[in-house]
């Protein structure tokens, strides 16, 4: 610990800063590996539309939960260049001039501040923003709450919680159009076309 109390970076380049993580701030992925001998890496993004890292050069980094920590706290990355390539996303900052430099990052959480991101399209909508959403169907029968989302491939699916007998319990509903109505986010809610018996 540093004599101020805050966390340091002790084998990190002195360009990779203690930072506050920002209030808003987002998990976006992590940092798999060094990529190339220039200092480059790879980051397996969060999801499959990694706009978010793209969105700002300043990502904030907390160590991995599991693993060698190379450093504690939160750091400030300033990233020069990222790009995507093949499954995931490549790049590059200050202070990480070598192979040696980017594996001390390995296993990094990435996040952004949530206020970075893109403005989502009409109809289009951020993960982050529907979790904790109520879902309730057309006749306003309460079915839960968005617990996670999850990728098949083809189709997005809301994993709904809800309880049933002092039990919680779990729904699945594909986030298409033909069950979800509409979402509502300054009401931070969904509505669908779904039965509590489906």
């Amino acid at each position: 610990m540093a004599a101020s109390g805050r966390p340091v970076a002790a084998s990190l380049p002195a360009e990779i800063e203690p930072a506050e993580l920002p209030a808003d701030a987002i998990e976006v992925g992590r940092i798999a590996d060094a990529w190339g001998v220039k200092g480059w890496f790879r980051v397996l993004a969060h999801s499959a539309d990694p706009q978010a890292l793209f969105s700002t050069t300043r990502w904030y980094l907390q160590p991995s939960e599991r693993g060698a920590k190379t450093f504690s706290g939160t750091v400030l990355l300033r990233v020069r260049e990222s790009k995507e390539h093949s499954d995931s996303v490549v790049a590059r900052a200050d202070g990480v001039e070598d192979r040696s430099a980017a594996e001390l990052l390995r296993g990094a959480r990435v996040f952004v501040p949530r206020s970075s991101f893109p403005t989502a399209g009409k109809d289009e909508f951020y993960w982050v923003d529907l979790l904790g959403l109520d879902v309730v169907n057309r006749e306003g029968l309460a079915l839960g709450r968005v617990k996670e989302m999850l990728s098949t491939g083809p189709q997005t699916v809301l994993v709904i919680e809800y309880e049933a007998g002092g039990q919680p319990q779990e729904r699945m509903i594909p986030f298409v159009s033909a069950y979800v109505d509409g979402v509502d986010l300054p009401a931070r809610r969904i509505t669908v076309d779904w039965q509590a018996d489906y």
